[in-house]
């Protein structure tokens, strides 16, 4: 019997089907990984199909916050690993299903000219071994590139344990990169994923930082040479399959950023999908300690903080009642209250409730002339969180408070009762 079933705008039938229904296998599959959005990518359209210039991929996100304006899939599910934390490993008995080069760019176009997508995220389980699997992920990146025609934001995994000559063919075709660090201390790798090990993991991570650099020195001498993952390589770590505190995710993360100058690492909550021994007495951990972590990270690359500010080893753990920028201003009220006519900018980003936008704004305003409360509200700054520590002309309007706990428990209340869900220009204030 002839059927016909509709499927994202696209009339499927016969053989087809079997292509969504791969679809439908290999897109669940990767929605576990989260370092899939895309950023600041200069790729052009020449002519073709796309664009990732900079705002050309728009932004949609889901309720939990992931990206969902890519098309974000596996190349397979199937996997020569048993990593303990993963729904894909070996030893699972899921149904398991593998595109090939050809369903994966017929998607990619197809979903693209319906305007659902902006890009392509593709990851892929490990078949046969890293080289061959990296093979096919090349593969999709030259249809697409030169066969399509298709100048649109493309997202890809590097395999760890991959030689060097197909990192850099796949770096030169896609606009980012990543490779997933998963765990933040190598000994917990080797337990929960004794196939993988650190040195296969930096040592591509250092390759693709350093053909960064070098491209983009090569293409300041020459125009139209190659340009080498252009929007950055990034990573991803799983908080809470673990043993490890918050103070040794964030070292971690901060030893990423200065060693390999990622763009980003991602974090996601560990979710006991598997029934591991390793992992079964491990709860999973509350989404505010992701959010925290995020902060932390937010913290290290734009307000100049170190992993060694924000905690100790005393304190190894973020407060989940405030977030870290408040709790590190508490415990360093020494330094506090600011005077805002006389503070740097570097002093200013330490203020809770100010961020690069407000302490710009101020530095502009203040040269004009000393500023008065009623300025800084006409300059539209929330004082809400930042007046308990400030002066502004030398008054100080925060409230009263006995010591640091004191301090720390009415702002974690405040907390509490304004919580809601922060859009992105509220984060960057």
């Amino acid at each position: 019997m002839f059927t016909k079933r509709m499927f994202g705008g696209m009339i499927v039938s016969g053989d087809s089907m079997e292509l969504m229904e791969k679809l439908s296998i290999l897109s669940d599959a990767a929605k576990y990984d989260v370092s899939c959005s895309s950023s600041n990518s200069d790729r052009r359209n020449k002519g073709g199909l796309g664009a990732a210039s900079m705002c050309g991929v728009c932004h949609s996100w889901s309720e939990d916050g992931r990206c969902i304006s890519l098309l974000k899939i596996l190349y397979t599910n199937k996997c020569l690993y048993n990593c303990e934390y993963c729904i894909n490993r070996c030893s699972n008995d899921v149904q398991r299903a593998e595109f090939t080069p050809e369903e994966v760019v017929y998607l990619t176009v197809n979903f693209y000219k319906r305007n659902y997508i902006e890009g392509l995220f593709l990851s892929s389980g490990i078949i046969k071994s890293p080289d061959y699997t990296m093979e096919k992920l090349i593969e999709v990146a030259k249809i697409l590139r030169f066969r399509e025609n298709f100048n649109g934001y493309i997202h890809m995994k590097a395999i760890p344990g991959a030689s060097e000559e197909l990192v850099r063919e796949l770096g030169n075709l896609i606009d980012r990169m990543s490779i997933n660090i998963e765990l933040p201390t190598g000994n917990s790798l080797a337990l929960l994923a004794p196939q993988k090990s650190y040195d296969k993991i930096f040592a591509p991570m250092k390759f693709i930082g350093e053909e960064c650099k070098s491209s983009k020195e090569y293409r300041k001498k020459f125009k139209n040479a190659p340009n080498f993952v252009r929007a950055g390589q990034t990573t991803q770590m799983i908080v809470g399959a673990s043993w490890e505190d918050d103070l040794t995710i964030i070292d971690r993360a901060q030893k990423l950023y200065d060693s390999f100058a990622l763009k980003r690492v991602y974090y996601s909550a560990f979710i006991p999908i598997n029934d591991s021994k390793l992992t079964v007495q491990t709860k999973e951990p509350p989404l505010l300690r992701e959010h925290r972590i995020y902060q932390a990270d937010f913290l290290m690359r734009f307000y100049g903080f170190n992993s060694s500010d924000l905690l100790t080893r005393e304190n190894p753990n973020f407060d989940l009642k405030i977030d870290p920028k408040m709790n590190w201003a508490i415990e360093h009220i020494e330094k506090f209250p600011v005077e805002v006519n006389r503070a740097t900018y570097e002093e200013l980003l330490q203020i809770p409730g100010f961020g690069p936008i407000y302490a710009k704004r101020i530095i502009k305003a203040r040269k004009f002339a000393a500023l008065k409360y009623d300025d800084l509200k006409a300059l539209k700054i929330s004082l809400k969180r930042a007046k308990n520590f400030i002066t502004v002309r030398g008054v100080y309007r925060g409230i009263r408070y006995d010591s640091k706990e004191a301090l720390k428990s009415f702002m974690g209340e405040r907390d509490a009762e304004g919580a809601k869900q922060l859009n992105f220009l509220e984060m960057i204030s």
